[in-house]
């Protein structure tokens, strides 16, 4: 976690923003380990007397979410999984737990999410035609800045559903003074980022079945000391009102549980004026999101025959959100293994909260 991000984002207590407690701001209480103002352990406890709610840093991520228990209790492994063996070990450890296991499931979202992420600098990697080449995500990005450039001031820009980290590195080479927040669920991913913050790509590449090509490459990545990553919940951000001047959130519409929620949680944190890019596929799954919490997707006897695009600006114009830009076709490629990949088509949203 560096200390400029805490400082300038000031992340708040999300137990007491939840409870209705108020804005508690969180302290570093205690430094294990620390490189160049970057604290790789430590504990983040909440100011309040009565709360003192504690959150944890490891490998230079913080995880600050309102259900810390639970998610630790989910996800903790994906911290305590090892890089440092041997690529015939760790596949010998992939075919004994064998296929749906939470290994092969993890390797498989590393695969998938440090390829398109970092698969553009990876010398090992076939040439590929350009719809199935990585850097969807990116693509994505700057198509829409395109459509609606940033509005200066954008000096802190989160960057929800990061993943990989790619997208949060390329908002910093573009706004060459903005500090940028990557903030995702996955703790793998944020390891994946963080290492790639620090110049190299460390990623398991799915060949097919459990077969998985170890990738260790260096990478340049413009602007990478202006970006941080912390493990944070979308729909519960540890951040004071009018935080943000650009928020940007890629394929996460249809990834939360309450998707009216986020759209809520990005207007409360972006300051007037501040801005919002949005891509979704509305691929929507119950493992993420249950059915009457969907946009669109079933009910389709309503006045929109359950079509998303009218359903999702109905929710926007309700919240007073103005549309800078939109493209309803995107296309967006997700690589699984060599013989597989799934196109998506992304409808694209450029938003902006009132000045007043």
């Amino acid at each position: 976690m560096q200390r400029r991000h805490f400082e300038v984002f000031r992340p708040l207590c999300p137990v007491c923003l939840r409870a209705g407690s108020g804005e508690q701001r969180l302290q570093l209480a205690t430094v294990f380990a620390e490189h160049n103002s970057d604290v790789a352990q430590g504990i983040l406890h909440c100011s309040l007397a009565t709360c003192r709610h504690e959150y944890p840093i490891l490998d230079f991520i913080p995880v600050i979410t309102p259900t810390l228990r639970r998610h630790l209790s989910d996800r903790a492994v994906e911290l305590l999984v090892r890089d440092d063996i041997d690529a015939d070990l760790e596949g010998l450890f992939g075919d004994a737990m064998g296929p749906d296991s939470w290994f092969d499931v993890l390797r498989q979202t590393l695969s998938t999410y440090g390829w398109d992420a970092f698969g553009d600098q990876d010398p090992q990697e076939p040439q590929a035609p350009e719809h199935n080449a990585p850097g969807a995500a990116r693509k994505c990005l700057a198509e829409l800045l395109r459509l609606a450039p940033p509005t200066p001031p954008t000096a802190r820009i989160l960057d929800l559903g990061c993943a990989a980290g790619r997208t949060s590195f390329e908002l910093a080479a573009t706004l060459p003074d903005a500090l940028v927040l990557g903030l995702d669920m996955n703790l793998s991913l944020l390891r994946l980022a963080r290492r790639a913050a620090h110049g190299e790509a460390l990623y398991p590449r799915r060949r097919v079945g459990l077969v998985y090509d170890r990738r260790r490459f260096p990478l340049t990545l413009p602007g990478a000391a202006r970006v941080d990553f912390w493990a944070c919940d979308a729909t519960c951000l540890p951040f004071a009102p009018a935080t943000a001047d650009l928020a940007v959130a890629l394929n996460l519409l249809d990834c939360v549980a309450d998707p009216p929620a986020l759209l809520a949680m990005l207007a409360k944190t972006l300051r007037p004026g501040g801005e919002a890019l949005l891509a979704t596929p509305y691929d929507w799954s119950t493992r993420a999101t249950q059915p009457e919490g969907w946009i669109g997707g079933h009910s389709q006897r309503g006045p929109h025959a359950g079509a998303a695009e009218p359903l999702l600006h109905m929710l926007l114009r309700g919240q007073n959100w103005l549309v800078r830009g939109e493209k309803t076709h995107f296309p967006w490629h997700t690589r699984l293994h060599d013989r597989s990949t799934v196109h998506y088509d992304a409808h694209l949203l450029a938003l902006a909260r009132p000045n007043a």
